[in-house]
């Protein structure tokens, strides 16, 4: 339901709201009223707006009705299950997001090619974001009122308060133009490198500076949270019951306190890596990495409506994705809330 929602949004805003031409964008200003014409029966905009959105439906809905046409087959690629009346088949096919307007390619194979290079950002900056900011915050929760805790706190709030797309700016200045003699960095690296006798290669190097930039806002907040959390937890009767049984404070702090208190730091971890799989769009474009990110905002600046409605969508699915898996992992790490 929230996928079909989010559906329904993005139709009305691109279809409906939005005053341009999308044959037009197709084709540019100068193609001639035939041409236009055509492309409008093919994108279905000679349509009435209601039977539009059905069509947009069937063509994202991996079963749907389509005719037995072999320009229809090689379009949706899908299998057919059985007959519908005469000229109509219920088939099972992947999801169909359109071509781009610009390239003429599917969306799909955009998305697709794009996804690998935000995938890697985005895990690699979660990972960091993750360890170093459970890390300072059990710290700063077990060393509270020192000076260990008040840095940790001033760090955490002095990280939520940078923007991401200033520290990108920031940051690509600083240690990719400035100081690039002595970091050996640039402010835009190729992702990949390729060798005519082992193949491809990622440039391990390109991901220090976007990693860095994407984790530092999550890790301030993963650091607050685990904190306060842990603190809560601490205070607890069976803490207390621990620590007089003569376990070792190690047994407790690991063992006990930050199983209890990791809930919302999966929250918050999940919500972030959602987030950052989505596409960084300011941190790609800056560091001129491809991912959705960058290919959306390419996107955007030319006015090509599929590739943008399809990476909203993407986007919305990764979102769901995750949230189910983690209610998954809530199950293992708490065994209280499956009961």
């Amino acid at each position: 339901m929230v996928l079909l929602g989010v559906v329904g949004i993005v139709f009305v805003l691109f279809f409906v709201l939005l005053p341009a031409d999308s044959a037009r964008l197709t084709m540019g200003q100068r193609s001639d009223a035939k041409t236009i014409a055509n492309i409008r029966k093919e994108l279905y905009l000679d349509q009435p707006i209601h039977k539009q959105f059905l069509l947009y439906l069937n063509d994202l809905s991996p079963l749907a009705i389509h005719g037995n046409a072999q320009e229809e087959r090689e379009k949706y690629q899908y299998v057919k299950l059985f007959s519908v009346g005469a000229e109509k088949n219920l088939v099972v096919k992947p999801p169909y997001l359109r071509r781009s307007f610009q390239t003429k390619k599917e969306v799909n194979a955009m998305l697709i090619d794009a996804f690998p290079g935000t995938l890697i950002l985005a895990s690699l900056s979660i990972l960091v974001a993750s360890f170093f900011g459970i890390l300072l915050g059990i710290i700063a929760a077990l060393k509270q009122n020192t000076w260990l805790d008040s840095s940790a706190i001033f760090t955490s709030v002095l990280g939520i308060s940078a923007p991401s797309f200033f520290a990108g700016i920031l940051i690509a200045y600083l240690f990719g133009f400035l100081l690039k003699d002595y970091t050996g960095l640039s402010i835009i690296s190729p992702m990949w490198e390729y060798d005519p006798f082992t193949g491809r290669h990622l440039v391990l190097k390109s991901l220090i500076l976007p990693v860095v930039t994407l984790s530092i806002r999550p890790l301030a907040i993963i650091t607050q949270i685990t904190r306060s959390s842990m603190l809560d937890v601490m205070n607890q009767d069976f803490i207390r019951t621990a620590f007089a049984k003569r376990l070792s404070k190690r047994a407790v702090v690991w063992k006990h306190a930050l199983r209890n208190a990791l809930n919302p730091v999966i929250t918050s971890i999940s919500g972030w890596f959602a987030e950052l799989l989505a596409g960084s769009f300011f941190i790609e474009y800056i560091f001129g990495w491809k991912g959705i990110g960058k290919i959306t905002v390419d996107a955007l600046n030319k006015f090509d409506f599929p590739v943008v409605m399809g990476a909203v969508l993407f986007t919305a699915l990764i979102f769901i994705i995750i949230n189910i898996l983690v209610d998954i992992l809530y199950t293992i790490i708490d065994p209280r809330i499956k009961r």
